[in-house]
């Protein structure tokens, strides 16, 4: 092949303010700025004093770990954590030694911070402790909808539930409040429209606290049988408090109106009700749990009717039912699905309340099919361009990759949690009967988070498998943060780098060989290499994501017409920058590139059978 079209040759280096974060403005008490939610929620920790914060990015929560790095390091420390585990225990650890800490996380890493937060709850805090989860109604971005109030009740936490940007603000200060004045981990609970809508927020000023130190006291922080025995009667005193602060007025809100119906709502949910049906009675929770059944049932009883909306499970329905209080909802209300005004209006048109309005203007659009596609030039594609090509059987994981599932890279067999892949590869081989190769795919922030454990059962139990480390070097589904691979921390210091190589070496695998994901050739002799190796092997796919932190591009490439056989094989590689031309050539279509989203990556180039893909001259 033509000199020109070599790979782009070395990895571009960081430069030195590619991922630093600018300084923080914390603004002065009183001043007006529009936030979004995940701004307000990091403003409100901030002006709650707290010390020590935590997170492992997802969306829709990253902003809020990005915007606490804003903030004097001085005053606040800010860090990614490998996962949400890790980050929630830092923020225990803060707890104890006397400081306000907070954890953010998706609903899903709620699932793998679980098991600390279960035990926390019995322990209580020293410094207030705030764990900010976002849930994904919708599932705009995520493999599930699962409802964090679940976990509230299951752990019997407080869930404080903002409206709007400002009370996200106000809600994560209280939180820190409640958790010290009732001895409580506390839930603030966020959604995907709260995270990213951005409205006007008053700001205010930070309190400084000086943390009061560690208190020793075993009965309490050490949680063996004995001593959880004790504390879980107190947990339940503490549940009874809870409910009996919520009662206020000042926090559960009642807007009297029409008697005919009433609506019982929270969060987000309340600003479509007041939209659609800005008459009625509305009590507004400002927490989903423990519920104020005081001021519930006097609500109740003011109003022929009740309705509670609220996204996602029948949570606050069920509890009040249980309470011996007759409400209506999910009878009128989806249990799937983000709300939205038009669903709200719909359900109280069902049930009768509200008139049904005719849309005399009805549209008849049918949208344009926009399946999501990897980026141009992903360094992905070649992996799974070989996995397809060895027709193996391929245990996905979480992140970009999780794409090569569609066509025309489909070459992902299964895709269930973070960190599922390796393990799920072992069950598979354990299983036995399969005659493909087993093979397991992940990238590497999500190999830190939850890969290594499974990696070291797959040597432990003599698994026969083939593990591909995706490895671009940052976490890039998520907006491009860092991990502890690409050797810089949240604010952009430089720190220690993880060495794969080594680490997988250490834990005991035997053929381990690292790739540069652009040469197409070295790729597929290396995962056929891999696939013949008896035991566990690892190919690590080498090259560093286009787009964060920072867009890397080459010379971009072209398509010589005349020499185009419209094979398909550039098409197969599903990269948007290729597609077919309008005109006909010798009575078909060729393919064309288009030469602004092209990053010169070459692949396309080094698979053209007839050699017609060349460096674009302008």
């Amino acid at each position: 092949m033509d000199q020109q079209l070599n790979t782009i040759e070395e990895h571009p280096a960081k430069p030195e303010t590619a991922k630093r974060k600018p300084a923080g403005r914390a603004g002065a008490k009183g001043e007006v700025r529009p936030l979004s939610g995940n701004e307000a929620i990091a403003q409100g920790a901030w002006e709650a004093g707290v010390t020590v914060a935590a997170a492992y990015p997802g969306t829709p929560s990253t902003e809020i770990m990005e915007t606490v790095a804003k903030y004097p390091a001085d005053r606040i420390h800010a860090q990614w954590s490998t996962n949400e585990k890790v980050s929630l225990d830092v923020a225990i650890g803060a707890s104890f030694a006397g400081a306000r800490a907070l954890s953010v996380m998706k609903h899903v890493g709620l699932n793998v911070a679980a098991d600390a937060l279960m035990s926390q709850t019995y322990i209580g805090v020293n410094g207030g402790l705030v764990i900010v989860v976002c849930d994904d109604p919708g599932i705009h971005s995520s493999q599930n909808e699962q409802d964090t109030r679940i976990y509230s009740r299951l752990a019997t936490v407080p869930c404080l539930e903002p409206s709007d940007a400002q009370e996200a603000l106000a809600f994560t200060r209280l939180a820190f409040e409640l958790s010290e004045r009732f001895d409580t981990p506390v839930i603030v609970r966020s959604t995907t429209r709260l995270s990213h809508t951005r409205s006007p927020v008053t700001i205010g000023e930070r309190i400084e606290r000086d943390g009061h130190g560690f208190v020793e006291n075993p009965n309490k922080n050490v949680m063996i049988p004995t001593n959880a025995r004790t504390r879980h009667p107190m947990l339940l005193e503490r549940e009874a408090k809870v409910r009996e602060y919520f009662e206020d007025p000042e926090f559960t809100r009642w807007d009297r109106g029409d008697t005919t119906f009433g609506i019982i709502t929270a969060g987000m949910c309340y600003s479509y009700v007041k939209e659609i049906a800005p008459g009625a009675s509305v009590l507004k929770l400002g927490a989903s749990y423990p519920l104020p059944t005081d001021i519930i049932a006097e609500f109740c009883a003011s109003v022929d009717r009740v309705f509670v909306v609220e996204e996602l499970e029948a949570a606050v329905e069920t509890d009040i039912r249980a309470a011996g209080l007759k409400v209506e909802g999910k009878a009128f209300f989806p249990r799937v699905g983000e709300l939205s005004p038009e669903l709200v209006r719909a359900g109280l048109e069902q049930a009768g309340v509200i008139e049904r309005v005719s849309d005399t203007d009805e549209w008849d659009v049918t949208p344009t099919a926009r399946p999501p596609v990897l980026c141009p030039g992903c360094p992905h594609t070649t992996s799974y361009m070989a996995l397809r090509a060895l027709d193996a059987r391929v245990a996905g994981d979480i992140g970009c990759y999780t794409l090569a599932t569609m066509e025309p890279l489909r070459s992902i067999d299964t895709c269930v949690s973070m960190g599922s892949s390796i393990a799920n590869a072992i069950g598979i081989a354990k299983a036995g009967g399969e005659p493909k190769p087993i093979m397991a795919t992940i990238g590497d922030s999500t190999f830190l988070h939850s890969g290594i454990p499974p990696l070291i059962d797959a040597v432990y139990n003599n698994a026969n498998i083939t593990v591909i480390l995706l490895d671009n070097h940052v976490t890039a589904m998520t907006g491009g943060q860092d991990h502890p691979g690409t050797g810089r921390t949240l604010r952009g210091e430089e720190t220690h780098q993880v060495d794969y190589q080594q680490l997988i070496k250490a834990i005991g695998v035997k053929w381990v060989r690292k790739i540069d994901s652009y040469n197409v050739a070295d790729m597929y002799q290396a995962f056929r290499e891999a696939v013949a190796f008896k035991g566990v092997s690892v190919v690590i796919s080498d090259r560093p994501c286009v787009l964060d932190p920072m867009k890397i591009k080459g010379p971009a490439l072209a398509v010589e017409a005349e020499g185009c056989t419209a094979c398909q094989s550039c098409m197969n590689l599903g990269c948007p920058s290729i597609t077919w031309t309008d005109d006909m050539y010798d009575g078909h279509h060729k393919v064309k590139i288009d030469v602004t989203t092209c990053i010169g990556c070459t692949l396309c180039a080094q698979i053209c059978p007839s050699d017609c893909i060349r460096p674009h001259v302008q």
